[in-house]
């Protein structure tokens, strides 16, 4: 075997660790989302201060953001330190929905389109479509509500009769399991490790 083959050979082998490695990831997040229903949470949108970093709202309260926030913080990623450290740098590319002139280390995590943006820098944005096969666990759905609200959930790995997989999520009643996939305009998709 010539040293090109085996370049190619192992340029091949690589790219085939890292999607595996890429969808074992968002699988354990899938997992991780989905405990996140055994926990009784009301939904509770009250600024908090909080420790800072790994800081978190009482256990009991949250937000849509709230889910994504907690099930990342379960493999060890702590989107509270990591969105608050790029406003930091980068805070021109932010939204400025809120009127601030800096990050605030509170809240800029808790907002979905402070998430949206994130992940846009650091992730992947996956096509938006009507497609059920398009959305896998482990992704990242963003909606629009109308009237200017946002809303996050994930992905996980249980399904409906039809294929289509279900959401974890807070819309106002805690983090619950639910299909709810197409029922309000999708405008962002993403993974992110």
């Amino acid at each position: 075997m010539n040293l090109t083959r085996i370049s190619i050979a192992v340029f091949f082998f690589f790219i085939g660790q890292c999607l595996l490695a890429q969808a074992s990831f968002q699988g354990q997040l899938a997992d991780s989302t989905l405990t996140l229903t055994k926990q009784k949470v009301t939904y509770d949108p009250t600024y908090y201060r909080l420790d800072y970093p790994n800081g978190d709202v009482p256990a009991n309260r949250g937000v849509c953001t709230d889910v994504v926030i907690r099930a990342y913080r379960k493999l060890g990623i702590d989107l509270q330190q990591l969105v608050h450290e790029d406003m930091k740098a980068h805070f021109d590319v932010y939204p400025k929905n809120w009127g601030l002139s800096r990050p605030d280390n509170n809240i800029d995590h808790r907002r979905v389109p402070n998430l949206m943006t994130f992940f846009t820098r650091f992730g992947k944005s996956l096509a938006i479509t009507q497609n059920k096969e398009d959305y896998q666990p482990g992704h990242i759905v963003c909606w629009n509500l109308g009237s200017g609200l946002t809303h996050i959930g994930i992905v996980v790995k249980q399904k409906m009769a039809d294929g289509r997989h279900l959401i974890v999520h807070n819309i106002g009643a805690g983090q619950v399991l639910q299909d709810c996939l197409f029922d309000y305009k999708i405008i962002g998709h993403y993974t992110y490790k």
